[in-house]
């Protein structure tokens, strides 16, 4: 990880400080290395009877090019796209839904982003025309629109997470599903020997990346391989005989986005609840405040018990009962922050308890009363002191 994580950082230090010319120049000779790169992925020797059934399927790959386009562009470009186009479920489960697929296009640092690159390249073009160029686009996005979205349930809520990984783990599914096509359908799949090391040579240091970084999660991995996979069986679908019908290819996008709408729906409006905490904290030293400036007055004769009572009475307990209030109406609560919800609001609850307690004692000038008054305040500070621990916890 720490090789890892130094080039991550000479990498961004690079692109801060090259001015537009160099950035331009850079993504000018990334892109032509990238066009000549391409070319070789997705050719194979002319006469050979792997290129002639790719010639008869699709001549030119283009969504492979594009996609990897728009990744570099991305990475050298645009230095925030991590935290303005992330998936975080805090902000995609609020309106913000296309940051799913844009998370796709987002890495972290050169490095991330030349590790996909390689991967894509090693087999993407050559899928994209045995299977189509808009079947192998659809498989592409919709696997990494499932693994976006499987991230959000596994992922903590504040976690941003991005990369390609669900989408490349998908183009694998789809590679499997084409050679599940090519064992079990006649005719024959000319299926050469050089493709088999050209995928393990890219998939390789992709796959020793992904298991050493945590840009996703294995599951979400899992779940892109899974999509790509189920979706290649209906796009690729008679694969060895002619060119996928393109229909299949929207079906599956179809498919994808019934499904994506039945995960979404229970995520839909969740919310960071932080900022309800902060707001719980100064409640407490806000009204612990007031009432100490209140009792150094009463203690030397300047205010009597009464109006000492009247600041808890008009002041502290009104305030307490407010953010109480706010905590009862919070809706779209991540599971991960329910334990702290839960706290805050047995912390309001036994605080208010111990104002009363403590104005009552004033009111009556019993000693009992405030001693009772005392206890209960330190079981608050307690529940207090809980719900801090919790908050200043990772989430």
């Amino acid at each position: 990880m720490t090789p890892v994580f130094a080039l991550l950082v000479l990498s961004g230090a690079a692109l801060y400080f090259m001015n537009p010319a160099e950035r331009l120049r850079l993504v000018q000779t990334i892109t032509g290395a990238i066009r000549r790169a391409l070319y070789a992925a997705t050719h194979v020797p002319e006469g050979d009877a792997f290129d002639e059934f790719l010639r008869g399927r699709t001549r030119w790959a283009i969504a492979t090019p594009v996609l990897l386009t728009v990744t570099v562009l991305v990475a050298i470009g645009y230095p925030r796209a991590m935290d303005d186009w992330g998936n975080v479920a805090t902000r995609t489960t609020n309106g913000e839904w296309w940051r799913v697929i844009a998370a796709t296009f987002v890495h972290a640092g050169l490095l991330h982003t030349l590790i996909t690159v390689v991967a894509v390249m090693g087999i993407g073009g050559i899928l994209e025309r045995a299977v189509g160029r808009v079947a192998f686009a659809v498989v592409y996005l919709s696997a990494g629109l499932v693994a976006g979205l499987v991230s959000l349930w596994t992922a903590s809520p504040m976690t941003v997470t991005f990369g390609s990984s669900g989408a490349v783990f998908g183009m694998y599914g789809l590679l499997m599903a084409v050679m599940v096509y090519a064992v079990l359908a006649p005719p024959p799949f000319p299926f050469p020997w050089m493709l088999a090391k050209r995928v393990a040579a890219t998939a390789v240091p992709f796959l020793l990346y992904n298991l050493a970084t945590e840009h996703l999660s294995t599951t979400s991995e899992m779940a892109g391989f899974g999509t790509g996979f189920a979706a290649g069986l209906i796009a690729a679908r008679g694969v060895t005989r002619e060119k996928p019908r393109v229909y299949r290819a929207a079906a599956v996008m179809a498919m994808a986005t019934v499904a994506a709408v039945c995960v979404v729906m229970p995520l839909e409006g969740l919310i960071d609840v932080r900022p309800e905490i902060e707001k719980v904290v100064a409640v407490e030293e806000r009204t612990a405040g007031t009432y100490d400036a209140a009792a150094a007055k009463f203690r030397i004769g300047r205010l009597p018990a009464k109006a000492l009572v009247q600041v808890i009475d008009t002041t502290i307990i009104p305030d307490l009962q407010s953010v109480q209030a706010r905590l009862k109406e919070l809706r779209g609560v991540p599971r991960e922050h329910a334990p702290l919800v839960a706290a805050a609001q047995e912390y309001v609850q036994l605080r208010e308890q111990s104002w009363r307690a403590r104005a009552e004692g004033l009111r009556k000038s019993k000693m009992d009363l405030l001693r009772k008054a005392e206890a209960s305040e330190r079981a608050a500070l307690d529940a207090f002191e809980k719900m801090r621990t919790i908050s200043s916890k990772p989430m």
